[in-house]
């Protein structure tokens, strides 16, 4: 971790969300230029970035990463009625829904998350986002309707089975419903990342709302510098890291909420009480080997509080890189 000597004009506007990019143009190697893209998907903004001589390629290459992660997106979100997840939250309580293989493997690890966090980590929140869904005017759910939904931890009511060619998801109570909004972004950015690869790409950057991916090394075959936003100030940078073919995520309460009567709400639930997390730090960045892990560890770093430094490091790969 380097202590920050660029202010934020010295960084890319490589997207939305907690992390920069810090921009060194010097360093392109002679005819070498920036080609990006920017589209919306996941909810979010999704940016890529490939420093090269080869334009044309650069984009064709682009054009891959972008269907990659849309066809992610069309099999996880839980925001399409015709998804893997859309179908299962639409099922009744009992069915069995067949899944894609991906989809349940994805899942399979979410639930793995959430029983070595004692469900702080909870792939079944999708009932309670929706009634903390940060919109223009929202305001807090009456008590009741949150109390109703934690009675039970919702995933304790999601089950997955079937043979690994045609596996299947059933959940056991209306109150439990998908949301992988917490796992399924950083997996869509892995694979995007493999179909850059899967082009001869060797350098680039995926940034999905802050789930991150630095392929390589950046620009004059230096480590990219990833900035990480400061909570109070986000249009400034409080460290920043040099990585090189890891992948980093961040999660905090800043990123999405609302405004109620003086208070701030945001997005983080804690699946004990239904409520946002009130950790006594505001953000925590993880790195690790690929996005799925970081997007992860990160959401349940944030919801562990301050046990999470001790969680994680049994994690093989997994680095807290910054709190705050």
């Amino acid at each position: 971790m380097n202590t920050p000597s660029l202010d934020r004009r010295g960084f890319l506007a490589l997207g939305v969300g907690a992390l920069a990019v810090a921009a060194a143009p010097p360093l392109l190697r002679p005819r070498e230029r920036w080609v990006r893209r920017t589209v919306p998907s996941m909810g979010t903004l999704a940016t890529f970035a490939i420093a090269t001589r080869f334009e044309p390629a650069a984009h064709h290459a682009l054009d891959a990463a972008v269907a990659e992660l849309r066809r992610v997106e069309s099999l996880m979100t839980r925001f399409r009625a015709d998804s893997d997840i859309g179908r299962v939250n639409r099922s009744r309580p009992g069915a069995a829904v067949t899944v894609s293989p991906e989809t349940a493997e994805v899942v399979r690890d979410a639930l793995m998350w959430a029983r070595d966090t004692e469900g702080r980590f909870d792939p079944g929140l999708a009932r309670l986002s929706e009634l903390w869904d940060p919109h223009p005017g929202a305001r807090p759910p009456a008590a009741f309707d949150v109390e109703a939904l934690t009675e039970t931890p919702p995933w304790r009511a999601l089950e997955l089975g079937g043979d690994p060619g045609a596996p299947w998801l059933r959940r056991h109570t209306t109150a439990a419903a998908l949301d992988l909004g917490g796992i399924a972004k950083g997996y869509g950015v892995d694979r995007a990342a493999a179909a850059l690869e899967a082009t001869g790409v060797r350098s680039a950057l995926v940034n999905v709302g802050g789930d991150l991916m630095a392929l390589g090394t950046g620009p004059g075959g230096r480590p990219w510098r990833i900035g990480v936003r400061d909570p109070e100030r986000p249009d400034e940078v409080l460290t920043v890291l040099d990585v090189e073919d890891r992948a980093v995520a961040t999660s905090g309460d800043y990123l999405r909420g609302f405004d109620h009567e003086g208070r701030r709400y945001h997005h983080l639930l804690d699946p004990a009480t239904g409520r946002p997390h009130r950790p006594r730090f505001r953000s925590i960045t993880i790195e690790a080997p690929t996005v799925r892990s970081a997007d992860a560890a990160a959401t349940a770093a944030f919801a562990l509080g301050d046990d999470g430094p001790q969680f994680l490091p049994q994690r093989a790969g997994l680095r807290i890189v910054h709190r705050g």
